[in-house]
């Protein structure tokens, strides 16, 4: 009223009553527009807060949560991008969210151990990491080891074989299999188990798995003793294999827990998003420009036991001895 009726400038009613002067313009306009009834007092919270989330966004980040329990502020980030939720929420803003319902507990996160160095090979085919995994239960009480194996570069599951034991011969099978439909890499990475090799046996002795290895070309490397980091891609599929596939499923035989499986595989590799391959799928990275040369399996075809096969240990000057005579081979 000062300003309207007395003359009064502005900027003196506001230093008057220890306000700015756009609130005395503020005050005026509402004054106009609704009389003195625009001047009650009123909410001071804003039309909008730019970190807050949709409602209808919400709902769905949290109802895709509870579907797929073992997903997170980066995988319903992606799925939100893929189903076109508008608007698009942000990771931290789906993290926030997953805390307030109580889907997601922050003392449970770990943050990487800087002394291990992650690593990656530049392509694909150049190196597999391979290991055997158990938890396969079958109805008649029998539990199933699976051989698996992924391409290092692409994280594409190249081997995803079942069978009752690990042998050697099961073993090399289910690898001679994946030879055949993939193709030979360049090296083979695995643990020190037996079906892999007999390097640190009683006697170190060529194992059907390094023969196979040896006959394609391919380079055998093997992880440090109790270093299980070495092979941490493989490690960490089997994180994911027993979370998606394995927990809580009781397969009525060894032939359709290997079709599930199969089915499974096909879906990790072609459809499921990785976070290490910036939530693409391993298939998009699984390309071969050289396919190479055929895989040799021969190794498998002949059984080396029994009483018609003897085997010796060839010595370092390149001699082995059957029966008395000495056969010189040639030093290795």
């Amino acid at each position: 009223l000062a300003v309207i009726r007395d003359g009064v400038p502005v900027i003196e009613v506001a230093r008057r009553f220890d306000v700015s002067r756009q609130a005395v313009h503020r005050w005026l306009r509402w004054y106009e527009d609704q009389g003195l009834g625009g001047l009650a007092d009123r909410s001071h919270r804003p039309p909008r807060c730019a970190h807050q989330m949709d409602p209808a966004v919400e709902v769905w980040v949290l109802e895709a949560r509870r579907r797929n329990p073992d997903w997170g502020p980066r995988r319903l980030l992606h799925e939100a991008s893929r189903a076109g939720v508008e608007p698009a929420p942000s990771r931290s803003g789906i993290y926030r969210a997953l805390k307030r319902a109580g889907l997601i507990d922050p003392q449970a996160r770990h943050r990487r151990d800087r002394r291990f160095k992650r690593w990656e090979r530049g392509g694909a085919m150049e190196l597999w990491q391979m290991d055997v995994v158990g938890g396969v239960l079958l109805a008649d009480g029998r539990e199933a080891k699976i051989l698996t194996g992924i391409d290092d570069h692409s994280r594409f599951v190249v081997c995803g074989g079942l069978m009752i034991r690990a042998t050697s011969r099961a073993v090399c099978r289910h690898f001679a299999e994946a030879l055949a439909r993939h193709g030979v890499p360049q090296e083979v990475l695995t643990d020190n188990g037996k079906v892999f090799t007999g390097r640190f046996g009683h006697k170190d002795i060529e194992v059907l798995f390094d023969r196979i290895c040896r006959e394609n070309g391919i380079d055998h490397l093997l992880t440090a003793p109790r270093r299980p980091t070495t092979t941490g891609k493989i490690e960490r599929f089997h994180r994911t294999l027993r979370q998606e596939f394995l927990t809580g499923r009781v397969f009525p035989d060894l032939q359709t827990a290997q079709v599930e499986l199969d089915r499974w595989v096909g879906s990790y590799n072609t459809e499921r998003p990785h976070s290490a391959l910036g939530m693409a799928a391993p298939a998009s990275r699984f390309t071969v420009t050289d396919p190479g040369r055929p895989a040799d399996a021969s190794a498998l075809l002949t059984e080396r036991s029994g009483d018609d096969w003897i085997s010796r240990k060839i010595t370092t000057n390149g001699v082995i001895s059957i029966a008395w005579q000495e056969i010189s081979c040639g030093k290795h």
